[in-house]
């Protein structure tokens, strides 16, 4: 409904939702329409490999600094924190990881900021900053035209 309303031509959207334990393709599809098309060319989906919290538990040392718990970052070898995406229930992992510390929208709010942008561990995040990049290059187009 947001999308249908909007008339600037010059707008990108970036839809992005957990997969959580959805099949990505469908989801994306199902995702796809209820685009108008209109704005389907303009808009981008993406899915975070089962839960948002993958993209945090690539970047451990955010966490750490975010959050302000002292020790998380040297963890990030592990193996189930390399490839964060795989993890089946990243919430309940960065919630036992962290002692109980972290809160869905307090967490987030307080991680974000520390995100590395530039070599993230999540493939999904990966997927959602070139999206963003994209989107953020097209603009540029637009406006210098």
């Amino acid at each position: 409904m947001k999308l249908g309303g909007y008339v600037n031509p010059n707008a990108r959207f970036i839809i992005m939702r957990d997969q959580d334990q959805s099949d990505c393709r469908s989801l994306k599809a199902d995702l796809a329409t209820h685009c108008p098309d209109s704005h389907r060319l303009r808009t981008t989906i993406r899915i975070a490999c089962r839960e948002l919290e993958a993209f945090y538990l690539g970047d451990l040392q955010a966490v750490e600094t975010g959050l302000g718990i002292k020790g998380l970052a040297a963890k990030q070898g592990q193996a189930k924190y390399r490839v964060p995406d795989q993890l089946r229930s990243p919430s309940s992992e960065l919630e036992k990881l962290t002692g109980g510390v972290y809160q869905k929208v307090a967490g987030s709010r307080a991680i974000a900021p520390h995100l590395n942008l530039y070599t993230p561990r999540s493939r999904s995040f990966h997927h959602l900053l070139d999206a963003v990049r994209r989107a953020a290059g097209n603009l540029h187009q637009a406006a210098s035209q």
